[in-house]
């Protein structure tokens, strides 16, 4: 007697099935209902269309971000959210820029370690003397330069920035910013 499927009740082909155990065979291994597992689907990475002409080929890197809801904030005020807990790990590297009225200074460093990765400033010594103005703009574009150097240096390719409330990347701040920028430093 056949055996039969059990889902859809109608015999398995009789090329799966080895020569010797035909469906009138008797041995257990003839009633075993022959199914063939599908491969997982395919991942792929889409990029974005090119932008006006642009024909770079980058991949997009998206985080997303969840917020807590108004009542689960009140619930537990004192627990940070998601965002607070990964960010360090997902941009480790952060760059800090301080502007005084005689000095410019950057310093990249790493936030899980606080570990100074890269410093330059106008007020050391070796530009100190050979820069006309410390705090124009060629004082940010060497002090760019320079950031740029030495994280490449120290084997750091993608920094972060994190503006104050209020601030915007424009001036002198974003002279420094374009700089690492054109250096080969991407920021993520």
């Amino acid at each position: 007697m056949a055996s039969l499927h059990p889902a859809t009740a109608t015999p398995p082909p009789r090329h799966s099935l080895a020569p010797s155990l035909r469906a009138s065979s008797l041995s257990w291994s003839a009633s075993i209902a022959v199914s063939r597992i599908l491969p997982p689907p395919r991942l792929e990475l889409h990029s974005p269309a090119p932008a006006h002409g642009n024909r770079q080929q980058s991949l997009l890197v998206c985080a997303a971000w969840t917020r807590r809801s108004r009542g689960e904030a009140e619930q537990r005020p004192n627990r940070k959210s998601w965002k607070q807990r990964t960010d360090m790990y997902m941009r480790p590297f952060l760059l800090n820029v301080f502007f005084s009225k005689r000095f410019v200074h950057a310093k990249v460093m790493h936030r899980g370690t606080s570990k100074v990765i890269a410093v330059a400033t106008t007020n050391a010594k070796d530009l100190r003397l050979t820069l006309p103005s410390l705090v124009d703009d060629n004082a940010c574009r060497t002090i760019g330069r320079l950031i740029a150097e030495r994280s490449m240096d120290a084997d750091v390719f993608a920094l972060a920035y994190e503006p104050k409330k209020n601030e915007r990347i424009e001036g002198k701040l974003g002279i420094i910013i374009d700089t690492i920028k054109e250096h080969g430093i991407i920021f993520v």
